[in-house]
């Protein structure tokens, strides 16, 4: 991982499940991320699973969730 790529972590299945419940959405709604990102590669990914970015910022650190596809 390169020291400016943001840290990506795979999600285990109950926090993907309490993602969707939280914000009311399904896993189709959320943006995709392919299988074959580089970013992703060493995670062991599988269709479906949930990836959290965590992307710093001046005020700290925002999260993202993407959908592999």
């Amino acid at each position: 991982m390169h020291v400016l790529q943001p840290k990506h972590t795979k999600l285990k299945q109950e926090e993907a499940t309490k993602l969707v419940a939280k914000y009311n959405i399904s896993l189709a709604q959320l943006p995709k991320i392919s299988k074959e990102d580089p970013s992703i590669f060493e995670l062991n990914v599988q269709l479906g699973d949930v990836i959290k970015i965590e992307r710093k910022t001046s005020d700290g650190s925002e999260e993202y969730f993407r959908v592999v596809v």
